[in-house]
């Protein structure tokens, strides 16, 4: 399997390399170059596997410059009931991602029971595990740089502290995560670590990432890596649990499903379209934002328009405060045919500081009917709905959680079941729990008096120089 860029000037590339690698050498991103096929007796085979076996079985499709014993091992190691053991019944620990239904035909798959409580987990440890192999197989070292809203940088981090070969150069919005976030980020005091905080929001600080990784030569000299969503394994990682979702909500092959995703950088939901694209029985896949709404405007209407950071509203489910969605490019990349050039022009408005309007176009007639549905949610509608579901389930959600509900509500079907993706545990977003329910969130034991540790980060302006310089001087 090769790998190609959405850009098309990049030479095809294994797994291995675009592991490492990050950004294509023309600023785009890599996609296999074509998607496997899965077939009805494939399912049905595939049903009864363990987590751990599913994702093998699924990996080993995208990644054949790895050995299979060794491959198999990686995995093995990653999703365990030890890792993931968060789960809100105890006894479905072992499922990693366990259903839990809400109602008749109504599910929220679990994907916080990690050691960060958020679904980045799911991709992350692998990616850590990966890493850690491949550099030692090619005796190198990297340096990560990344840019989070929230849980991206904790997964990061957790999964790749103390591996041996990398270093973790994580940037995130001063001020603008919460405190059990923040906490989780720069409590960390291993030497591999280091946690800088930008003045501004998300979309400031990933034009960091994508301003450095796209200066050749010092990401040459720096050996540059990303951790981000644009790196397709962990899209790759994340097509795993939409084939369990699957499996735990329906009963046969014939069935159809529906995927309500909260979505801020298009990583996730874009894994439900690999997932769909490979031949998973997906009806519709249902995209849930905040008040920034600028994916939701984009399958209502067919304009992106990504707004400027000043526009960007800082909200209560931060990890969707984004408005340059990274992995949307590889989505508009299938969706115009995989025509490379089509995507370069898309993207040079975008690049600019732009817009562009696909109406008009038979790029916007294959949108139409392309399984997508999406909607939005305000803070008023999630403090709504995390009451509605603590009265009436006795489930306790989260602030992404409950924007991804809020819209599936409004997008089920009768006779298709609807599951939620959960993205994190409540703890993490404390203090809107207490503002909607007057209670506080539960915490796991371990991570009980986070805040109160010792944090170590670097305050500075969003300032391109000023992050190569620090990297220059702890690398």
């Amino acid at each position: 399997m090769k790998y190609i860029s959405t850009r098309g000037q990049s030479p095809a590339l294994s797994f291995s390399d675009i592991l490492l690698g990050g950004l294509a050498p023309d600023g785009g991103l890599y996609l296999p170059e074509q998607y496997p096929q899965i077939d009805r007796s494939t399912l049905a085979e595939w049903r009864q596997l363990s987590y751990a076996e599913l994702a093998y079985r699924i990996f080993s499709l995208y990644v054949d410059d790895i050995p299979a014993a060794d491959l198999k091992a990686l995995v093995y190691k990653t999703y365990t009931a030890e890792t993931y053991h968060f789960a809100r019944d105890a006894d479905k620990a072992s499922q990693v991602t366990p259903l839990t239904t809400l109602e008749p035909g109504l599910h929220l798959l679990e994907l916080s029971n990690g050691p960060t409580l958020a679904f980045k987990d799911m991709a992350m440890q692998l990616l850590g595990n990966l890493f850690e192999y491949v550099l030692a197989k090619r005796g190198q070292q990297i340096n990560i740089l990344g840019a989070t809203s929230g849980d991206t940088g904790s997964a990061a981090e957790y999964a790749m502290r103390g591996k041996t070969g990398v270093r973790v150069f994580m940037l995130s919005p001063h001020g603008k995560m919460s405190s059990f976030q923040r906490a989780q980020m720069y409590s960390l005091q291993d030497d591999n670590i280091f946690n800088i905080a930008v003045h501004g929001m998300f979309d400031d600080a990933q034009d960091i990432v994508k301003a450095v990784s796209n200066d050749a030569s010092f990401k040459a000299q720096y050996k540059i890596g990303a951790v981000n969503s644009i790196n397709w394994a962990r899209v790759m990682a994340q097509i795993v649990y939409y084939f369990k979702g699957y499996f735990a909500a329906t009963q046969n092959e014939d069935e159809q499903i529906s995927f309500c995703v909260p979505s801020g950088n298009f990583g996730n939901i874009c894994a439900g379209h690999v997932a769909r694209m490979m031949g998973l029985p997906i009806a519709k896949l249902v995209l849930a934002t905040n008040e920034n709404n600028v994916l939701d405007e984009f399958f209502r209407t067919g304009v992106y328009r990504p707004r400027h950071t000043t526009e960007t509203y800082v909200t209560s489910s931060p990890s969707m405060d984004i408005s340059k969605a990274s992995n949307f490019e590889r989505f508009v990349f299938d969706l115009v045919g995989r025509d490379a050039s089509t995507v370069s022009a898309l993207w040079s408005k975008v690049d600019a500081g732009g817009s562009f309007d696909l109406n008009g176009t038979a790029h916007y007639d294959k949108l139409v009917n392309f399984g997508f549905q999406s909607g939005n949610s305000n803070h008023a509608d999630r403090l709504a709905t995390i009451r509605t579901v603590w009265a009436k389930y006795g489930v306790m959600i989260d602030t992404h959680t409950a924007d991804g509900l809020k819209v599936a509500l409004e997008k089920r079907e009768p006779g298709v079941p609807m599951v939620v993706l959960e993205t994190a545990q409540a703890v993490k977003f404390a203090e809107t729990i207490q503002e909607a329910l007057g209670l506080d969130a539960p915490r796991p034991l371990e991570l009980d008096g986070i805040e109160l540790l010792p944090q170590r980060v670097e305050v500075m302006q969003p300032d391109v120089a000023a992050v190569k310089a620090f990297i220059q001087t702890n690398s």
